[in-house]
Order: C-alpha cells, then structure tokens, then sequence
C-alpha cells in the first residue's frame, strides 16, 4: 500500500526546504562567486561540507545543536513552548544545511559564467549589487536557477540519516518516504516497501533526466576555463 501521509509529509518538506534555500543561496552563490576575499574559499568548503560528511555524523551534531539541553534548543523551547529536535520544524534546519551545497554549487557555476563587463555596466550605470543581480545576474543564470531547486527539491525527497537523526520516526510529523520505505522493509511488508521504492525511484529518474537535458540546453551558462 502506498503511505500518502509519508509522501506528503516528504512533498512539504521538500517545498519549505527548497523555498527557504533558494532564498538564501542566491546573495550567498553570489558572494562566493564575485568575492575577491582569500577567505571566501573557507566559507565554500564549509558550504560543500554536507557532501563528503556522513548523513548520520550531521545529524548527530545538530541533534545535539537542537537538544533540550542545549542553548539553542533551550531558547527555542522557552520562545515557541516546544522542542525543536523531533518536530517539523527540526526537519527543516536540518534539511536547509544538509542540502545546501545543492543550491549554492549550481548557482556558482552559472553567476561565475557572465561576463563581468555586463556587471561592470550595470555598476556605471548606478545600479547596486541587488538591482544587479536581480536584473542581471539572475535572468542570465536562469538555467543553474532552476538546475539548483529540482536539485535541492530532489535531495530533500530522498533524505534519510540526518532526518531520522533529528527527527526520528513520527507519523504525521516527521516520519518521510524513505522512512517509510525503511519501516516496511523492518517489518517485512515488501508490498508496501516496494510500491514506496518505486515511486521514489520514478521521481529520481524524472529528475535526473530533466537535470541532465537542462545543463545541455543551449541556454546553459557555465563557467568559461
């Protein structure tokens, strides 16, 4: 059988995370790109961290940033009245930084590829860094722009050590589809752990073809060598 409130669980998830990402990847992916700041590239190793750390040491660590015990987890508590590991909420934040090279990287690569003379332009002829990027950067980069939400929106979907890390295993609240998937297969339910694989898997296809033919459109702007 199929789990809808997991998969809607997971569709929200995934929308909020892209959302609030996307918000913050785009001056970010800027800076990083334009920046002539020799410490920038401390600030990009530490935005592509989420790459190369284990999903379950990530979890751990903001489990215990989120923990009633800790300051922001304290904070948190005494400003809403609840906790913030194991609730939606929780899912979110740790959704945002586990998949937040995948909204940076895409959108680097495509504000790396404009020609500075254009930015440059824009400068002399008094437009700030916001007006630029919005009116400049931003139409000429718009194929890294949506490379980078179904990227985030696809990675979301498919967490699985850092959100049952932070948010365990609660129906309805923040139990997702792949742990869902992991659940049918724990108690031996291969019908449902099936129909859920196969949906997931349907969904990764369609996003990995739609990536793919976008970064060989010929809008594509990438980084020259």
């Amino acid at each position: 059988m199929i789990d809808g409130e997991a998969l809607a669980l997971t569709a929200r998830l995934a929308f909020v995370t892209c959302l609030i990402l996307i918000t913050l990847a785009i001056p970010l992916a800027a800076w990083l790109a334009y920046s002539r700041r020799r410490w920038t590239v401390a600030v990009e190793a530490v935005v592509a961290l989420p790459l190369v750390l284990p999903p379950s040491v990530l979890g751990y660590y903001l489990l215990v940033a989120m923990g009633a015990r800790s300051p922001i987890g304290r904070w948190w508590e005494s400003v809403t009245g609840e906790p913030l590991a194991f609730t939606f909420t929780g899912l979110v934040i740790a959704s945002v930084l586990y998949s937040l090279p995948f909204a940076v990287q895409p959108l680097m690569a495509a504000f790396s590829g404009i020609d500075r003379r254009l930015l440059e332009a824009s400068f002399i002829l008094g437009r700030g860094w916001v007006s630029t990027v919005s009116r400049v950067v931003l139409p000429l980069s718009r194929v890294g722009l949506v490379t980078a939400i179904v990227l985030t929106f696809a990675h979301t979907v498919g967490e699985f050590g850092v959100v049952l890390m932070v948010g365990g295993n609660i129906p309805g609240e923040t139990r997702t589809a792949s742990i869902a998937v992991y659940d049918a297969v724990q108690s031996f339910d291969d019908r449902t752990a099936a129909v859920m694989s196969l949906i997931l898997l349907a969904f990764s296809a369609i996003v990995l073809v739609a990536t793919y033919a976008l970064r060989k459109s010929p809008l594509t702007v990438w980084p020259r060598s």
